[in-house]
């Protein structure tokens, strides 16, 4: 009995090992069979110590082994749901986002689908079943029982991982090819590996180059949670859904398309490149999620700081939860004076789940009205975010939307064009209040990512992930006038044409236009 105390969590740890080869056949996408030595070593040697402690604390080697086997399964369904939803697979840097799913449910479970959840859980249930079916040795603790086989299965995977350390195998950081190289638990391993060497966080604001204007505008900065121009995908669309943004695209003092780091989520990519102008190269693996090293001390300079070192107000305003991503904790070390979030919008009136665009533009005007000197605000809206269900559809949405219905399936297409239009409606807004205010003003505004529509892209097609922006100032020249659709431009137009920028060189550039600074 001692023996087969002993051997079976071994036993078990093996049957594991080959059962977590055979999962990563059905991974998106597939790992390549041959990869480098380090890399089946980390892969056998995470699963030998995630098993092995599993078994130790609960002393059932069939239950450990269907919950490590679970969680594999889970985590291999949540990299499929990642790269459909996301174009990404699931890379070490996510496992930030797993207290955020169990916090903000709706943010994240969505785009699972009820079926990879019913199949997690009956991995799960298994498990569970396990802790009332095997029932642990009555001396699992003797070292020639059942601890004795724990401690060969956690000291072979010590000796795995210790190996696969020193064989650290290059990686890329675009996670596809790296997952595809390396697999999904050595590649996690090898980006856990790659945060040691610090990123680069070299910053346009730091004061080298910037001059100190002579004149100092309001600086107004909005990043639209999935703004993109879906024209592009189906020209059915009526063109004047963004009818203001086009006006404000041909009087602006600079537009174009602007490379977002990140596609259908990750705000937090695009945020951060525009607030410390940090170009994601330098990052490495720190790109994936650049938050995790401000929360540890490492210091970076930012726009907001060098605003401030030049008398300005600084203001963050997210309709949203502070604490999420650490907004609340970040932006303190950009150097925001404040901080409104969703505290600061009770009672507001909702467009979906979340707050309406239109809210976060009349609270702009009003943090504005109320400065008493330059101030600069940047504002993250809400109601753009994803998902958008098909149930939300109104009969009247395709003859408002379209000039031609689009194909079948389009239905997210349909529910997004709605909220893409109330976000042309907030910048009609927004402009018109600038210019009202009776003091200068400038305007940056942009995109995100693109928004998530995976059946949509299936039919249309996919973009390629730039979103548009535009520097508009409301004190070079009177509100725009706003076209009707028959006078809409799905290009736009303005001097100097169209400039495709990275998100790290945005604010750098907006800041140069709209003090008439030339390079």
């Amino acid at each position: 009995m001692k023996v087969e105390a002993a051997w079976l969590p071994v036993a078990a740890a093996l049957l594991g090992l080959v059962f977590s080869a055979g999962v990563e056949r059905f991974l998106k996408p597939r790992p390549f069979p041959r990869r480098p030595r380090g890399a089946w070593e980390a892969h056998a040697g995470l699963w030998c110590a995630g098993y092995g402690l599993i078994v130790l604390v609960l002393g059932r080697p069939g239950c450990a082994l269907a919950a490590a086997s679970a969680g594999l399964v889970a985590l291999a369904l949540v990299n499929n749901a990642k790269m459909r939803n996301l174009r990404e697979p699931f890379i070490f840097q996510d496992h930030d986002y797993f207290p955020g799913a169990i916090r903000h449910p709706r943010l994240f479970l969505p785009f699972l689908g009820w079926k990879n959840f019913f199949m997690a859980a009956a991995f799960f249930s298994a498990a569970a079943a396990g802790l009332y079916y095997e029932s642990p040795p009555i001396r699992r603790f003797a070292f020639n029982g059942q601890l004795g086989g724990i401690l060969i299965v956690l000291g072979a995977a010590a000796l795995l991982l210790r190996s696969a350390a020193r064989r650290d195998p290059p990686v890329s950081f675009n996670p596809q090819r790296d997952v595809q190289a390396l697999g999904l638990l050595a590649g996690a391993w090898a980006y856990h590996r790659a945060e040691r060497h610090p990123p680069n966080l070299s910053s346009p604001f730091d004061g080298a180059g910037m001059l100190n204007p002579q004149a100092k505008p309001h600086l107004v900065a909005v990043q639209h949670e999935s703004f993109f121009d879906p024209r592009r995908l189906y020209n059915g669309i009526r063109p004047d859904i963004l009818a203001a943004f086009d006006a404000m695209r041909g009087a602006s003092s600079g537009y174009g398309l602007m490379e977002a780091p990140a596609w259908g989520a990750n705000t937090v990519r695009t945020e951060f490149a525009f607030l410390t102008g940090v170009n994601e190269e330098g990052l490495g693996v720190h790109r994936f999620n650049p938050y995790r090293e401000i929360l540890r001390g490492r210091r970076v300079s930012s726009l907001p700081q060098f605003l401030k070192s030049l008398g300005y107000g600084t203001i963050a305003i997210h309709p949203y939860q502070a604490r999420y991503f650490s907004r609340d904790r970040v932006f303190r070390r950009f150097g925001f004076d404040e901080f409104l979030d969703i505290r600061s919008f009770a009672g507001a009136r909702r467009s979906g789940p979340y707050v309406a665009d239109a809210e976060v533009g009349e609270k702009i005007i009003r943090v504005l009205s109320q400065a008493n000197g330059p101030t600069f605000v940047f504002a993250i809206t809400m109601e753009g975010h994803a998902p958008f269900s098909p149930a939300r559809m109104r009969p009247s949405d395709v003859e408002e939307f379209y000039l031609a219905p689009p194909p079948p399936g389009c239905e997210e297409l349909t529910v997004y064009l709605r909220h893409l239009r109330n976000t042309d409606e907030m910048l009609r807004s927004l402009s018109t209040a600038l210019t009202a205010l009776g003091v200068p003003a400038e305007l940056c505004c942009f995109g995100d990512h693109v928004p998530i529509m995976p059946e949509v892209y299936k039919i249309l097609g996919a973009p390629k992930g730039d979103v548009p922006y535009l520097f508009w100032s409301g004190r070079q020249r009177p509100a725009p006038e706003f076209m009707d659709s028959a006078k809409a431009d799905n290009q736009g137009r303005c001097q100097g044409g169209e400039t495709r920028l990275g998100a790290h060189a945005l604010a750098s550039s907006w800041l140069r236009a709209a003090w008439g600074i030339r390079e």
